[in-house]
């Protein structure tokens, strides 16, 4: 039994990722102007992507590296818009860019100083339009939402962990009943979007995503594996993500990194008493993540089947903890909180102008605001208050 442990891990690692997560990434797909099609393809792309890069990484540094799609990246697209194929090329960009941190020291020092009040701030404005789809849901398809949250609110008081997959299966089984089985298309597919680079998308775009995959994904990550004692090389991990991110972007996929939130499943005692063999965990993690991912064009026809809010309302569902999270990072401290507050307000708002999306301009915002409040606080006070970056 204790050898079979590391992985069980790994597979139970591989659905609660997929599971709590994937409608989050096909929303946020036909936000940017995705057809099904390419929804699809996207969905796969990831799959295949964090799992060749999880069993790179495992079998290279023996550790239980386990990898994710960004999931607050996801979210950010549904509010940016614009073309597929600028999206794309914002991709391709970040993808680039979440390279150039591991290479360039100083890139990676410049994310750090940006305050995290700010960032969490950012964060939580893209994730509050998302989080309030269950309610939306609750008012235009009832009978089909009704039930996803009371699973989901049963779930989450009972067995937390269940909460979201419960939720979704749900869903999937509302959908079923109410869509014609014929409409039902199961082949892998994958369409290649010949990718355009314009200013405004990669501002508007590839800046956040870079950033939000940072600093919600792949710092909290890093942060669980040195919990557990594990501390891979930084550089490694953001040049093969990097990597993986730009060559996967033509095909759909926007952004892959450290897991987060998953990641204590593979890397916990829970996986193995022993440390030294937790690794296997991530790498069955893999496997399990490219296995989905074959069958993920039959739950992206299923989930798109159904009405856009109720996908939605699954994917809002799954951030509420997200959203907590970085509400509670963004408003906890006094000091840096007016600037935060403008991030939020800005990000929240979702307009868009010279073609750049809110996250960008509530980013630029709340950072003025920042310089603008932070020299008034008295010397006494700046002196003993811990620094933004910590």
């Amino acid at each position: 039994m204790e050898q079979t442990r590391p992985i069980v891990a790994g597979v139970v690692t591989a659905l609660v990722g997929f599971a709590s997560s994937f409608t989050v990434v096909l929303a946020g797909l036909r936000g940017v102007g995705a057809d099904d099609l390419q929804a699809a393809s996207g969905l796969l792309v990831l799959c295949v992507a964090v799992g060749v890069v999880s069993i790179t990484l495992g079998l290279r540094y023996r550790m239980p590296i386990a990898i994710a799609w960004s999931t607050p990246g996801a979210a950010l697209l549904m509010t940016a818009g614009g073309s597929f194929a600028e999206a794309v090329g914002a991709f391709v960009v970040c993808g680039l860019l979440i390279m150039a941190a591991g290479l360039v020291p100083w890139l990676g020092r410049a994310i750090a100083a940006i305050p995290g009040p700010i960032a969490a701030a950012m964060l939580a404005g893209v994730l509050l339009k998302l989080c309030l789809a269950p309610v939306h849901a609750m008012l235009d398809v009832p009978y089909l939402a009704g039930p996803v949250i009371l699973v989901w609110a049963l779930l989450f008081r009972f067995a937390r962990t269940w909460a979201v997959p419960g939720a979704l299966l749900t869903a999937i089984v509302a959908i079923a009943l109410t869509s014609r089985p014929a409409d039902l298309d199961v082949t892998p597919v994958i369409e290649l979007t010949v990718p355009v680079f314009t200013v405004p998308s990669i501002v508007g775009i590839a800046v956040p995503l870079f950033l939000v995959t940072m600093a919600a994904q792949n710092v909290p990550g890093m942060a669980v594996l040195s919990g557990y004692g594990f501390r891979p090389p930084l550089r490694g991990v953001l040049l093969t993500t990097g990597a993986a991110s730009a060559l996967g972007a033509p095909f759909g996929g926007h952004a892959i990194n450290l897991a987060a939130i998953t990641a204590a499943l593979a890397a916990s005692p829970e996986a193995s008493p022993d440390p030294s063999r937790r690794w296997i965990a991530s790498v069955t993690a893999g496997v399990s993540m490219i296995g989905l991912g074959l069958c993920s064009s039959a739950a992206a026809a299923l989930v798109l089947l159904s009405p856009p809010v109720l996908v939605e309302a699954v994917a809002g569902l799954a951030l509420f903890g997200a959203l907590g999270a970085a509400l509670s990072s963004a408003f906890t401290r006094a000091d840096g909180r007016e600037g935060a507050v403008v991030t939020f307000v800005v990000t929240a708002s979702g307009v868009t102008w010279a073609g750049v999306g809110s996250a960008f301009w509530g980013l630029v915002a709340g950072g003025l605001m920042h310089l603008l409040v932070r020299p008034a606080q008295p010397a006494s006070l700046r002196s003993t208050l811990p620094t933004d970056s910590a």
